[in-house]
């Protein structure tokens, strides 16, 4: 009896010690990737070309709004409703989908944002801000819950008074096409849809800064 527990026990030692050198010869970390950080990048791809744009992080209500709406397909299927050479593209308008003209520009998810304005944000060339309705009844300037145009000039008269939450760090030269699209110059809508699909890309910041020549924020 003696014999078979001093057995047992030297095959119990034996197979522990050959588990030990199986786990020895197990790679540390099997995957060293999965903590890299990864930052979000908004595409918009539209019929002349794609639009990349970055969200500034300190405009938190805008930024997490406009990601949620793009991760659920909102965006997708509406258009630049509003075009004004000189001045900006404006879309996100889920009326834009529909096939009333008339109604583009009035619809959204059926709340505002409180606006996030910040004096170091100016309507400069390539910036991203939310539209509003005018300050006759909205004097928080409080923003659309989905609306936003892109600034393709300088538009120093609306700053201190729109949400300015992203630029565009690839891509301009669409906005630039798109703004000259023929309109109907009463109401500055194109006379051909120009219809967007929306989706957000995770990326490094080394890959955002060799994709887009754009350095990450610290």
């Amino acid at each position: 009896m003696k014999k078979l527990l001093f057995a047992c026990l030297a095959l119990t030692i034996f197979m522990a010690s050959c588990k030990k050198d199986e786990d020895d010869t197990q790679p540390i970390n099997q995957n060293p990737t999965d903590t890299v950080q990864r930052e979000k990048v908004i595409e918009i791809s539209t019929p002349y070309g794609s639009i990349y744009i970055w969200l500034f992080k300190d405009t938190p209500k805008h930024r997490d709004n406009f990601i949620k709406l793009a991760d659920s397909s909102f965006y997708n299927n509406t258009t630049f409703h509003r075009i004004i050479p000189g001045f900006m593209i404006q879309g996100g308008d889920p009326n834009s989908k529909d096939t009333d003209p008339n109604n583009d520009g009035s619809g959204g998810p059926g709340y505002t944002i409180p606006a996030e304005i910040m004096a170091k944000y100016k309507n400069t060339r390539g910036t991203v801000a939310a539209a509003r309705l005018g300050n006759s009844v909205n004097p928080q300037k409080a923003s659309s819950g989905c609306q936003f145009y892109i600034n393709v000039v300088n538009n120093s008269h609306l700053d201190n008074e729109y949400t300015v939450f992203g630029q565009v760090i690839k891509g301009l030269q669409v906005a630039d096409s798109v703004v000259v699209q023929p309109r109907n110059t009463s109401n500055n809508r194109p006379l051909t849809d120009i219809k967007m699909q929306v989706k957000v890309l995770q990326k490094t910041a080394a890959e955002i800064q060799a994709e887009y020549n754009f350095t990450v924020p610290q």
